[in-house]
């Protein structure tokens, strides 16, 4: 049997950590003390939710916009959409505010590792490229790896409309941009580099003095 400490198990349940902690105190939900701290069952967490069953559903919602500020309504009409659309339990919401075209992003980051911990059965998104504009059928495969399935809500069109896919198209354009500036500037400190080295092997010679100054009285000695 395993033990899950209070901030994992609240997530696998889907509640905050001090929900969870008042629950255990009303004897609620059996507790484990490890040291000083809390730890849970995770049959008796399952038991809690109902959700102990094999092959019960256990969601985690993903919602992202592509914009920095702004767009709180299109996170939230999202997230509205899939949990009046969910038939099971909802343990986790992750949310972004980044390109589509990042591979890298805190939300979805947090989705993966958590779906490696098993804390979820099936990813939903509203649209297939909510979770990538492009590679959507990579993050699909990695997810089965670990035993969760993605549910598109609309298979069918993209999300965001012609403002979003413009944003994602900059995104692009100055990722792009970026990268070669930064081979320019590597080239240029390159070759700097390389002459300064060159230069310390190789000095330039050294300016042969001038001639000295004849000494007064000299000139026209011997005449007459």
């Amino acid at each position: 049997m395993e033990l899950l400490r209070l901030a994992v198990a609240a997530r696998r349940v889907g509640v905050h950590p001090g929900t969870l902690r008042l629950r255990a105190n009303e004897g609620r939900v059996p507790v484990v003390w490890v040291g000083r701290e809390r730890s849970f069952w995770v049959e008796a967490l399952d038991a809690l939710t109902g959700v102990g069953e094999s092959g019960a559903r256990r969601e985690a919602l993903y919602v992202r916009v592509s914009g920095t500020s702004g767009q709180d309504s299109s996170l939230a009409a999202q997230e509205t959409e899939l949990r009046s659309s969910a038939s099971g339990v909802v343990v986790a919401v992750f949310k972004d505010r980044a390109s589509g075209l990042r591979e890298s992003r805190p939300g979805l980051d947090r989705l993966l590792k958590r779906a490696a911990a098993g804390e979820f059965t099936h990813v939903r998104v509203t649209h297939a490229d909510r979770l990538a504009r492009f590679g959507a059928g990579w993050l699909m495969q990695v997810l089965a790896h670990h035993g969760v399935e993605v549910e598109v809500v609309h298979a069918k069109g993209a999300a965001g409309g012609m403002e979003e896919l413009l944003d994602d198209f900059m995104s692009l354009v100055a990722t792009f941009a970026g990268r070669m500036y930064g081979m320019r500037s590597r080239e240029t400190r390159r070759r700097r580099l390389a002459e300064a080295g060159n230069r310390v092997e190789h000095p330039a010679p050294a300016p042969a003095p001038a001639p000295a100054p004849a000494p007064a009285g000299v000139v026209g000695e011997g005449r007459g």
